[in-house]
């Protein structure tokens, strides 16, 4: 019998009225690990368009990320107003 692996689906979502967004990430390329969403805070704009603990960052605002956790803060601490993610589901 055959397994059918599922493909991670790209997922994008917009956050908008700035931060705080309420969502926490965690790994990077300098931990050897996907960066993660490890929580999302009830109640929270992050919360509101459904991101999801376990969701894997790809996209900031249009930048595809290296995968460094650094770079993903300062993208996301450099986005005031909106805030567009790429995760992978």
């Amino acid at each position: 019998m055959e397994t059918i692996t599922k493909k991670p689906l790209p997922v994008h979502v917009f956050l908008s009225g700035g931060a705080p967004w309420g969502f926490t990430l965690r790994g990077g390329l300098e931990h050897r690990e996907p960066l993660l969403i490890t929580k999302v805070e009830e109640g929270s704009k992050a919360a509101a368009v459904s991101l999801q603990v376990g969701d894997e960052l790809v996209n900031i605002n249009e930048v595809p990320l290296s995968g460094y956790r650094q770079e993903a803060i300062c993208l996301v601490k450099g986005s005031h107003k909106t805030l567009s993610l790429v995760v992978k589901r």
